[in-house]
C-alpha cells in the first residue's frame, strides 16, 4: 500500500482523488503545513502531493515550503493552475518529481504516484548499497562480500570510535585478530600502537607480569623493572585474544583494572592509568564456562557490550573465490612463481569442503598448492588428498563437465546465494556482487553465455 498525502484545502479535489485513485494507494489529506510536516516526521507518508493553490498563498511561499520538504527525501508531486513554462522550470529546480495541471487525471496521477514511490525506493536501496560497498572496501585486510561478512563490517564501523567492550567470537582461524585490527585502524586510535597477545600462549605464572608489568625484585628473576602490555599499548589498542584461557584469579584482577581504569605493576605501589582501549576475542563458549564457573559472569558483561561473531568459512562459501584470489597474489609473489588462477574442478572442491580450520586452513592449502604446482593454474592434483573427491560432503564431479558448464553452475550458485542473503532483493544482490542487475538476471537464466562480461 502506497501512502500518499495531499496538502490541499479544496474539498472537491479531495473527493475526486480519494474516489478515483487506484486501490493500492491510500490517500491522506491535510490542509495544515505543520500537520504535513508532523505526518512526515512520523513516517506516515511515501509520496507527497502539494496543491499550489492551497490557502491562496503566494507562489514564493509555496516554493519555500516545497524546498523545506526536499530535506525529507520524499518524492513531491505538485498540482497547479499555472501552466507557464517558467513555473514548470522553477518547480523542477526545487526538486519536484512531477507536476500536473488542475484538474488532474486520476489515471495519470495513479501512474505517476507509483513511479515516484518506486523511484524513492530505488534511491534508498542504492544509498544503502553504496554504504555497504564503502564499508566493504574500507575494512582493512578482511575479504568477503557475503551477507554474513557485510554484517561484520557494519558492526566494525559502528564500534570503531567507541571505547566500549567489544568481544569478537568465532572458531579458530576465522580472522578474529583481523577484525580487531580493522576496529583499531578505522577508529581514532589508528596512529597509536596495536598490541596483540594470546592469553593461552603465556604460562599462568607469567600472564600477570606480562599484562601489568613488574618492578625490580617483584619475584625471583625480576632483575629490573618492566612495562606490561597494558602500559606498552599506551593510548592505542590492546587485543586480548583467547580471553577464555585466563585463570579465575587473573580474571578478578583484570576486571578491577577495567572498572577502575588503572593498574599497578607487580611489586609496585604507584597506580598507572589505563589509557588503552582493550578488545577481546575467544573461540570458546563463555556462557557455558560461566555455568561451569570457570569464567566470571561480571567480567563477561564488562567485555561483551558488543559481540561480533565472525562466521566460519563453511557458512560463507561464496567468499572462497575472493579469498583464494587474495592468497594466490600473496604467495605467488613470495614463492616467485606465476600462478594466475584455479581450475574449475579444483575450485569446486574448495567450495564443497567443510574447512574445519577456516580461513587459516584455506590460506595454507593455497600456499602449499603454489609450492607443489607446476602450472600457472592450480589443479585438483595440486590440492591435498582430502580434496580429490570434490571435498567433504559432495559427490564426484562428472568427468563430462566442461569448463563452461562448471563455471556457469558456479556463477549461478553464487548469484542465487547472494539473492537469498539479501532477502530476495536483486538490486542489493547485484551491488554486493559488483555486477549489473541485468547481468544478474542473465546469470539466473539457464541459457546464460559464460563468455559474457559483467
Amino acid at each position: 500500500m502506497i501512502r500518499a498525502l495531499l496538502y490541499s484545502d479544496q474539498s472537491a479535489l479531495q473527493q475526486i482523488l480519494g474516489a478515483t485513485l487506484a486501490s493500492n494507494i491510500h490517500l491522506q489529506v491535510d490542509s495544515d503545513k505543520q500537520g504535513v510536516l508532523d505526518r512526515i516526521a512520523q513516517k506516515q507518508v511515501d509520496v507527497l502531493i502539494v496543491d499550489l493553490n492551497a490557502g491562496f498563498v503566494p507562489l514564493e511561499i509555496q516554493l519555500a515550503f516545497i524546498a523545506q520538504l526536499q530535506t525529507t527525501d520524499l518524492p513531491v508531486l505538485v498540482l497547479t493552475d499555472d501552466d507557464r513554462r517558467s513555473t514548470a522550470l522553477e518547480l523542477m529546480q526545487h526538486g519536484v518529481y512531477d507536476h500536473f495541471r488542475n484538474p488532474p487525471s486520476p489515471l495519470e496521477m495513479t501512474i505517476i504516484i507509483r513511479r515516484a514511490y518506486e523511484h524513492a525506493q530505488l534511491k534508498r536501496e542504492l544509498a544503502e548499497a553504496k554504504q555497504t560497498i564503502q564499508a566493504v572496501t574500507r575494512v582493512d585486510q578482511l575479504t568477503g562480500r557475503s551477507q554474513k561478512m557485510l554484517s561484520v563490517y557494519d558492526l566494525i564501523h559502528r564500534v570503531a570510535d567507541l571505547d566500549t567492550g567489544v568481544l569478537i567470537t568465532g572458531e579458530s582461524g576465522t580472522g578474529k585478530e583481523l577484525v580487531a585490527r580493522a576496529i583499531h585502524n578505522l577508529g581514532g586510535r589508528s596512529a597509536t600502537p596495536f598490541v596483540a597477545v594470546s592469553c593461552g600462549a603465556i604460562p599462568e605464572t607469567l600472564i600477570e607480569a606480562e599484562l601489568f608489568g613488574h618492578e625490580k625484585g617483584a619475584f625471583t628473576g625480576a632483575t629490573g623493572a618492566r612495562q606490561g602490555l597494558l602500559e606498552m599499548a599506551g593510548e592505542g589498542t590492546l587485543f586480548l585474544d583467547e580471553i577464555g584461557e585466563l585463570s579465575l584469579s587473573t580474571q578478578v584482577k583484570l576486571l578491577r583494572v577495567l572498572q577502575q581504569r588503572e593498574f599497578t605493576r607487580l611489586g609496585g605501589q604507584r597506580p598507572i592509568p589505563l589509557k588503552a582501549r582493550v578488545l577481546y576475542a575467544t573461540h570458546r563458549d563463555l556462557n557455558r564456562m560461566i555455568e561451569e564457573e570457570t569464567f566470571r559472569r561480571d567480567l563477561y558483561f564488562r567485555i561483551n557490550v558488543i559481540n561480533i561473531q565472525v562466521p566460519a568459512l563453511r557458512q560463507r562459501p561464496e567468499d572462497i573465490p575472493a579469498l583464494t584470489e587474495s592468497f594466490l597474489k600473496l604467495y605467488s609473489a613470495s614463492c616467485r612463481k606465476t600462478v594466475t588462477g584455479v581450475h574449475p574442478h579444483a575450485m569446486a572442491a574448495l567450495i564443497n569442503y567443510e574447512w574445519p580450520g577456516n580461513v587459516r586452513e584455506l590460506e595454507n592449502v593455497i600456499h602449499r598448492a603454489i609450492i607443489v604446482g607446476q602450472a600457472e593454474t592450480i589443479g585438483i592434483d595440486d590440492l591435498p588428498e582430502q580434496f580429490h573427491d570434490g571435498g567433504a560432503g559432495s559427490g564426484p564431479i562428472p568427468a563430462s563437465s566442461t569448463f563452461e558448464h562448471l563455471l556457469r553452475d558456479y556463477k549461478r550458485k553464487i548469484a542465487q546465494q547472494a539473492i537469498q542473503d539479501c532477502n530476495g532483493n536483486k538490486t542489493l544482490a547485484a551491488v554486493s556482487l559488483q555486477i549489473s542487475r541485468a547481468y544478474l538476471h542473465r546469470l539466473l537464466r539457464s541459457d546464460v553465455d559464460e563468455c559474457e562480461v559483467a
